[in-house]
């Protein structure tokens, strides 16, 4: 379930992209949010997606360093694991409410990755992008939340920065 909460996490995070030159927010809209969330496991009712952005919210800022980590308490208040044995395995269940599973799932993600690979979450590193990405390679030396997107748009921008001041072509 790790890689499907990591998934999650930032599926979530990347749900206020830039278009046209806007951020836009694609949980603000109820048809969209109960699809994104159906598409992840939850229902999309109001209370879920207010919790889905308030904590996408809270992470994106702990994230891109405008807040300490500790901002993130108030929103792991109601989350527990309980113990739970099952076929002879112990577990742990997340124990919190159907509407608050989904961004309690994106919170227990982000602590996770920051214990077990730190740096490796972060934000484009295209500044008109507002997206992120978790870095899964061995280098550890991605910067774009996608080559398609970003990547190719930055290093073509770049290669036409430099012919235009060589005067080459």
């Amino acid at each position: 379930m790790v890689r499907e909460d990591e998934d999650l996490l930032v599926d979530l995070l990347n749900t206020t992209p830039v278009v046209d030159g806007q951020r836009i927010d694609e949980l603000a809209d109820p048809a969209k949010a109960r699809s994104w969330a159906a598409a992840h496991g939850g229902a999309g009712t109001a209370g879920e997606t207010a919790k889905l952005r308030s904590a996408r919210d809270a992470i994106q800022d702990v994230i891109s360093g405008k807040s300490p980590a500790q901002t993130l308490a108030a929103q792991l208040e109601r989350v527990t694991l309980g113990p739970r044995l099952r076929d002879g395995v112990l577990g742990w269940e997340l124990q919190v409410s159907a509407e608050e599973m989904l961004a309690a799932r994106a919170l227990l993600a982000w602590a996770g990755i920051k214990e077990r690979a730190p740096g490796r979450l972060r934000p484009c590193a295209n500044p008109e992008c507002c997206r992120f990405l978790l870095d899964r390679s061995n280098a550890n030396r991605a910067q774009w939340c996608s080559m398609a997107l970003c990547g190719n748009r930055l290093k073509a921008r770049r290669h036409y920065q430099r012919t235009r001041a060589t005067g080459t072509t």
